[in-house]
């Protein structure tokens, strides 16, 4: 049977800050770490002809952490920020398109401006689609998607009995997107925490006990592979 490639996978990028204790290191040692991981994936997705991806780098509940690990990431998407727009040439030649999702008012306004500069300067790029979700809540995100919903309603635009699924789906974050087929979560939790709530309804998954800091791209072809044998019927015979 031809290997069928799921067309977006998600990814919940956990155990940073197991690896890094393991191995008696700072959990800031981790989250880096865990970022060349990312970026090594990321690659090798495009490569094999992912046409989605969507990373889980950090939730609106992870501001609930230490404030100097929470300062080491975001200095962390600095970094990669500022890598990417060196690195223009070589994402447009990969063609890569970076789109990030979440809210972004509580986000650090130099952050921001680099997001939206990678968004603009990869937004004709067509081979992937690279989603990564900062400041990002499932719930929140629904919660955002029926409130424009609403102020639609209050302006006599839809009729409420009228709002259908792909209304909802066409205001959420990854609104004309695919949803994920693949959601991988390393780390040896069992659980989706808050990740694309809405868009994962029919999603396969596929946990393992690897930290995010140890997976590799043999881990992604074992997913996948994973992925290929399961029976998708979406709720039909």
């Amino acid at each position: 049977m031809e290997r069928q490639l799921p067309k977006h996978i998600g990814i919940i990028m956990d155990g940073n800050g197991r690896w890094a204790k393991k191995r008696g290191l700072k959990r800031w040692d981790g989250h880096k770490e865990g970022a060349n991981v990312f970026r090594k994936i990321c690659s090798y997705a495009c490569d094999i002809g992912i046409k989605s991806i969507t990373f889980y780098a950090f939730s609106t509940e992870n501001w609930r952490r230490p404030p100097e690990e929470v300062a080491a990431i975001m200095e962390l998407f600095r970094e990669y920020l500022g890598e990417a727009e060196d690195r223009e040439n070589e994402n447009i030649r990969k063609g890569m398109q970076m789109h990030f999702i979440g809210r972004r008012d509580d986000m650090p306004e130099d952050i921001v401006s680099l997001m939206e500069t990678a968004e603009e300067n990869s937004k004709d790029a067509s081979r992937i689609k690279v989603n990564i979700a900062i400041n990002y809540g499932g719930r929140l995100e629904i919660v955002e998607a029926v409130r424009k919903i609403a102020q639609k309603v209050k302006d006599g635009e839809i009729q409420p009995e009228d709002i259908t699924e792909d209304d909802i789906s066409a205001n959420l974050y990854t609104a004309g997107q695919d949803d994920p087929d693949l959601i991988i979560r390393p780390s040896g939790e069992y659980r989706l925490s808050n990740f694309l709530l809405w868009q994962s309804a029919y999603s396969e998954f596929w946990f393992s006990d690897i930290l995010w800091p140890d997976f590799t791209t043999d881990d992604l072809d074992r997913a996948i592979d994973d992925y290929n044998n399961r029976s998708r019927r979406f709720g039909g015979v």
